[in-house]
């Protein structure tokens, strides 16, 4: 019985494993579409972003107005550097603090958008420990820097 489960994880491993490059950029893409959708809204409803960040989202260290900013800057430009796989680990990282800082910020979250919240810091998780995979900028700079 142990023979047959090992094989039928070998066959598995060896269908599944050239799939992981493209899981990968799946991810990465899926992340990156969420947080620049979501500051794309930041900016072309300031004034409601600003309203939000004053009365209802409760960001913990920063003054509101920073907070707005910062947010909105954030889901615009890392999203581009994930979903190009440029920098991909540290855009990785900044998202994955910046998904906990609106947990925290808004608890509203916590009973109704949570579940979307932990998957996409899976996902970003997923990112930091495997790295943006092949298809990325990064793994073309690696490979343009071996070939020197």
């Amino acid at each position: 019985m142990f023979n047959v489960l090992q094989k039928m994880d070998e066959i598995l491993l060896s269908i599944l494993t050239p799939l992981i490059p493209f899981f990968l950029l799946i991810s990465r893409l899926w992340v990156a579409w969420v947080f620049f959708r979501s500051g794309l809204t930041k900016i072309t409803t300031w004034d409601s972003t600003l309203f939000l960040f004053q009365y209802e989202y409760q960001v913990p260290l920063l003054p509101w107005q920073l907070a707005a900013y910062m947010g909105a800057i954030s889901e615009i430009f890392l999203p581009v550097f994930l979903a190009l796989g440029l920098l991909t680990r540290p855009a990785a990282f900044l998202l994955f603090m910046f998904n906990i800082v609106a947990v925290i910020s808004y608890p509203v979250l916590w009973k109704t958008g949570f579940y979307d919240h932990q998957m996409w810091g899976l996902m970003l998780i997923v990112t930091l420990i495997f790295g943006p995979g092949i298809f990325s900028l990064d793994k073309k700079i690696t490979d343009l820097g071996k070939q020197k």
